[in-house]
């Protein structure tokens, strides 16, 4: 299975210290060079571009086609990481891609590209039986406290399919 992530669902991952279940649902992910950029060249976050650096099962792609990138960003209003995940998710025939800025979603899903946010990983993982509801519920809390959008009806979503 071939699984691209843009920035946010890594970040968000780290934050509630499970980047580990990207290994265990999908065995690795590949980053474009942006994305590696994004979460490695903040000096706010050092520690965490440390865990990126050293995480055997993310691999950074460089092989980017520019002109493909510049015109997603111009003609969709993307970031560069977005852009270039999209990039990757289209062109290496992907079989996921993980975002979850609203925007890079849209544009994904009208490309026939299959999207998988942060929620949907949590869910994913819950079903295979990696993680609990009280973890999932620990999770987005912690994400809300740190300042991450979760809408209410993807958490109301989650909520429902964990309770059953």
């Amino acid at each position: 299975m071939i699984v691209i992530s843009d920035t946010t669902p890594l970040i968000s991952l780290l934050k509630i210290n499970r980047l580990d279940l990207l290994q265990q649902l999908f065995g690795s992910v590949q980053i474009p060079k942006g994305v590696f950029a994004e979460l490695t060249d903040n000096p706010k976050y050092l520690a965490e571009a440390e865990i990126i650096k050293k995480t055997p099962f993310i691999y950074v792609v460089n092989k980017i086609d520019e002109g493909y990138v510049t015109l997603l960003r111009r003609s969709a209003g993307l970031d560069l990481g977005e852009s270039e995940a999209i990039f990757l998710s289209d062109n290496g025939k992907a079989d996921l891609l993980l975002m979850d800025e609203v925007r890079g979603r849209e544009v994904a899903t009208r490309m026939g590209i299959k999207i998988m946010g942060t929620i949907g990983i949590l869910g994913i993982a819950y079903q295979d039986s990696i993680i609990t509801k009280e973890e999932i519920k620990q999770s987005i809390e912690i994400l809300r406290d740190s300042g991450r959008h979760i809408s209410e009806r993807l958490y109301e979503q989650l909520l429902n399919m964990i309770e059953k």
